[in-house]
């Protein structure tokens, strides 16, 4: 018997597991979708990271520019023309989130960047820097000492050695919220929910349980994906209301049937609500040797000959037979692993044989691509 390779015995194992129907569950509906301005904002700005130890890009013009911005701001000036080769500094950028109903003097967590040909930040100090909103204004400053998880070492003689990123650190709490993002929740008369998927069902069962247990018409369905609902009062009673609907429970539909392919890492993922028609399925393997014999020829003595090589080359061809699987109709998924597992495919001929069911129109799944 053929030892099946490794990869594709876990990955049948893997697959396997969805082919046993599980007994429905409720899920919150907060795990469901979210409420719409319940969104982090992204921030970012450009700084300096000071304090390395010989590690910086004294060659970039932005560091530079920014290091003279930052003296200046002390009214330190330097002389024009004069280039501070700054090795011990970086210019770097600087990202953060902005969590919704975050308040002035709260803090962030940040993660600075270099920009230029900096090999390693550790230990820098990042100056005071402003972090920017998509609408040009400021919201948080940031500041303190980076934790760099890589690092970065050279040699005399030119060897290297990296472990990870030693150009990319974080500062917990390195920022400070200055300026808060009006999420509109303390006034109006409706809030929208919106599903993290479109489904349709979903997002009726979503409505029904809130009519349930707030009150008939309370929520409307907008779409597959949105989900109207009447609110009204305080902004104490509007969040009372999203608490409670948050925690209702609803037994989420059955997803799509959909057969997902990586074309990249061979990976695939198929759902257990995919089936298949009756079809035939056949796989083989074809292998073609060259061995390549080369002889070398000798002239005769005396003969003023030359030595030459002689080409002796031996093609093979190899076709491995295997029989022809029969597919059920309507076949579920734990039925469709044992053929494929008695077939002994690996997961490359694998991705051949689902592309040929469905353009055979025996897949009753969407195939996607990645």
């Amino acid at each position: 018997m053929t030892k099946r390779p490794t990869l594709l015995a876990l990955f049948l194992l893997l697959i396997a597991g969805f082919g046993f129907a599980a007994p429905a569950s409720a899920e919150r509906i907060k795990d469901m979708g979210q409420f719409q301005g319940l969104r982090a904002n992204q921030l970012t700005g450009y700084g300096i990271v000071v304090g390395l130890a010989g590690t910086g890009d004294d060659s970039l013009d932005y560091s530079t520019l920014g290091m003279k911005g930052a003296m200046s701001r002390f009214g330190m000036t330097l002389p024009a023309g004069v280039n501070p080769a700054l090795k011990n500094a970086a210019a770097v950028m600087v990202t953060a989130e902005l969590p919704p109903f975050s308040k002035p003097g709260q803090r962030l967590d940040i993660t600075v960047s270099a920009i230029g040909k900096a090999k390693s930040l550790r230990g820098g100090t990042l100056v005071l820097a402003p972090l920017y909103g998509a609408d040009g204004q400021i919201y948080a400053m940031a500041q303190g000492n980076l934790v760099i998880g890589g690092l970065g070492v050279d040699a005399a003689d030119g060897s290297k050695l990296t472990v990870n990123v030693p150009s990319s650190g974080r500062i917990a709490g390195g920022a400070t919220v200055e300026r808060a993002v009006d999420t509109g929740f303390a006034y109006g008369d409706q809030l929208t929910f919106n599903l993290h998927q479109f489904d349709a069902t979903n997002a009726q069962r979503v409505t029904d349980a809130i009519n349930r247990a707030v009150g008939p018409g309370a929520a409307t369905m907008l779409d597959g994906a949105s989900i109207s609902i009447r609110a009204g009062g305080s902004g104490d009673d509007r969040m009372r209301l999203m608490s409670r609907i948050e925690n209702l429970e609803v037994i989420r539909a059955e997803p799509p049937a959909r057969v997902i392919v990586n074309a990249r890492t061979g990976t695939v993922v198929i759902n257990g609500a995919v089936r298949v028609g009756t079809a035939a399925v056949t796989q083989g393997k074809l292998s073609v040797s060259v061995k390549e014999s080369p002889t070398v020829v000798q002239p005769a003595p005396f003969s003023r000959g030359e030595t030459t090589v002689e080409q002796s080359s031996e093609i093979g061809v190899d076709q491995e037979y295997r029989p022809v699987m029969m597919v059920k109709p309507t076949a579920s998924l734990s039925e469709l692993v044992d053929a494929i597992n008695r077939m002994g495919v690996p997961p490359g001929d694998l991705v051949a044989i689902l592309e040929a069911l469905s353009q055979a129109g025996a897949l009753t799944a969407e195939l996607v691509i990645i």
